[in-house]
C-alpha cells in the first residue's frame, strides 16, 4: 500500500510560521557576529589592562612584605640589587624575572621564593611581583651599577 501524503493546512502553517522564527533567529545571529567583533578587541585590552593592574597591586604587597627588606622600599637598592633601574628592567624578561624569584641565586643571599623550592610564594603570587617590577619601567632611573648594594 503506497504513503499517501495528507494535506493538513494547521501543520503547514505550524511548521511555516517555526521556519521563519529559524530563519528570523538566524539572521539575527549572523548580524550580531560583527557587531561582537567589533567591540571585545577593546573589552579583551581593557579586562587585560584591569587583571595587570590587580596583579600589579598584590605584587606590590608582597613586595613589601618579602623583598623591600633587602632590595629596598620601591627597588631602589640596598643591601640588593637596585631592581628599578631601567638597565635591569630593559635586559629581564618577565620570565626571566619570575625564574630569579622562584629559585632565587645560587651563592648569594637571595633565597628561592617559590613553593615549589621550600619558599612562601605560589607562582601567581611570583608574576604580580615580577608585573609590578614590571610597572616600575616606567619611571626607572638610570642606574648604571644596579647590582651593586648601595649603603
Amino acid at each position: 500500500m503506497p504513503y499517501g501524503y495528507s494535506n493538513d493546512p494547521e501543520l503547514d502553517r505550524s511548521t511555516n510560521r517555526v521556519m521563519v522564527i529559524g530563519v528570523v533567529l538566524l539572521v539575527a545571529l549572523a548580524a550580531a557576529f560583527p557587531v561582537y567583533l567589533y567591540f571585545e578587541p577593546d573589552a579583551r585590552e581593557e579586562s587585560r589592562e584591569e587583571n595587570l593592574a590587580s596583579l600589579a597591586s598584590e605584587g606590590e604587597s608582597i613586595w613589601e612584605f618579602n623583598c623591600s627588606s633587602c632590595h629596598g622600599e620601591n627597588g631602589e637598592g640596598g643591601t640588593a640589587p637596585a631592581l628599578n633601574s631601567q638597565q635591569f628592567l630593559q635586559s629581564a624578561s618577565d620570565e626571566q624575572m619570575e625564574l630569579l624569584i622562584a629559585v632565587g641565586i645560587p651563592g648569594s643571599a637571595m633565597s628561592a621564593f617559590s613553593q615549589d623550592f621550600a619558599g612562601p610564594l605560589t607562582s601567581e603570587q611570583i608574576k604580580g611581583v615580577a608585573t609590578y617590577l614590571r610597572s616600575l619601567e616606567d619611571d626607572a632611573p638610570d642606574v648604571p651599577n644596579w647590582r651593586e648594594p648601595t649603603p
